[in-house]
């Protein structure tokens, strides 16, 4: 005979509706009950029909999300994090990667998610007909990236303090000619490179450096461009002492020219990144660290409690900022009076 809810309910001495909230993960039921209730659902062998949970709630229990560069680093932790709580909570992702401008344009022209999803959760900076677009839907919206906008629940970090923090980090260790790899060029309506370049741009005013624009150079948040760009940044009459990188992967990529130039970090050039990749500790990364898997839990958590119902406890709107932080390894020093450079 299959097993229904009401079996569950009876057995565990509970109301179906009691068993429904406890095995979806939502909030109302005690860690205890919800043991119970999971542990009598597991002898009785009680498995939930979506269908069913779907016809009663009117829900598709799926949610959609939108990326620019999903095999990007940051973009697939954040996705990798959130799917988890979604998962947990008896959800599916239906992922849309939107690395090119004509994707793009034919996701927000059709909007396929329409009818499809619960809630989005975007990691692109939609422009403002993408921005009325997404709210058209009707949905729970929330994004990892960019600032606040109506609409939306926003998970993030404040890039231009976190900016603020490298530079000053390289000024503070007597370093006056710091360059900068921005990765200005990519992905579509991303804030990010801007922030973080005022806080660059901030810290040598507020030090009294001039600004050389000889000293910023385009990595396009990769490796590779770290690489190309650093190598762009030698190649200047008078190279920088110390360098900033927007992200850990052009850091990594600036260390690997520094090698093939026979240069060493922070020996010759200090170099500091933003991020804390899982691999900046292995290489020795001096870093600004901010919680990318946790911003992509969070925000996926405040989506789930906006559906939870006029019940649940009510989620936060805006902006909720993530904390960041220096952290120092081997990559940074004070400039060395025996450098080549």
């Amino acid at each position: 005979m299959t097993v229904s809810i009401t079996d569950v309910a009876r057995v565990a001495g509970v109301s179906a509706s009691t068993v429904s909230r406890a095995l979806r993960g939502r909030p109302g039921v005690s860690d205890e009950v919800r043991a119970q209730i999971a542990a009598v659902a597991a002898q009785l062998g009680y498995t939930a029909s979506r269908s069913a949970s779907s016809l009663a709630s009117g829900r598709t229990f799926t949610i959609g999300v939108v990326a620019p560069h999903i095999g990007r680093w940051f973009f697939g932790t954040v996705l990798d994090a959130a799917e988890t709580v979604f998962s947990a909570a008896g959800y599916d992702v239906l992922l849309y990667n939107l690395g090119s401008p004509d994707a793009r344009k034919r996701f927000f022209t059709r909007l396929p998610v329409r009818k499809r999803v619960d809630a989005v959760l975007s990691l692109l900076i939609p422009d403002l007909e993408e921005e009325e677009a997404l709210r058209s839907l009707g949905v729970p919206l929330a994004t990892t990236v960019g600032g606040a906008r109506d609409g939306f629940t926003v998970v993030g970090i404040d890039d231009h303090a976190g900016a603020t923090s490298a530079v000053r980090h390289l000024v503070n260790l007597g370093h006056r000619r710091i360059g900068m790899i921005s990765g200005e060029s990519e992905p579509l309506h991303w804030t990010t490179p801007i922030a973080r370049r005022q806080g660059y741009l901030d810290v040598l005013t507020e030090a009294g450096i001039a600004h050389d624009p000889a000293l910023e150079a385009d990595g396009g948040y990769t490796v590779e461009g770290g690489e190309r760009a650093m190598t762009e940044l030698l190649a200047v009459s008078r190279p920088p002492t110390a360098v900033f990188a927007q992200s850990d992967e052009m850091a990594m990529g600036a260390l690997r020219a520094l090698r093939r130039h026979r240069l060493r970090a922070p020996d010759d050039v200090s170099v500091i990144g933003f991020d804390d990749h899982e691999l900046a500790e292995v290489i020795g990364l001096t870093t600004i660290a901010q919680p990318v898997p946790a911003q992509g839990s969070e925000a996926a958590r405040l989506l789930l409690r906006q559906l939870d119902g006029p019940d649940a406890e009510p989620a936060p709107t805006g902006q909720v900022r993530m904390p960041i932080n220096l952290v120092l390894r081997e990559t940074t020093a004070p400039p060395s009076p025996r450098s080549p450079l």
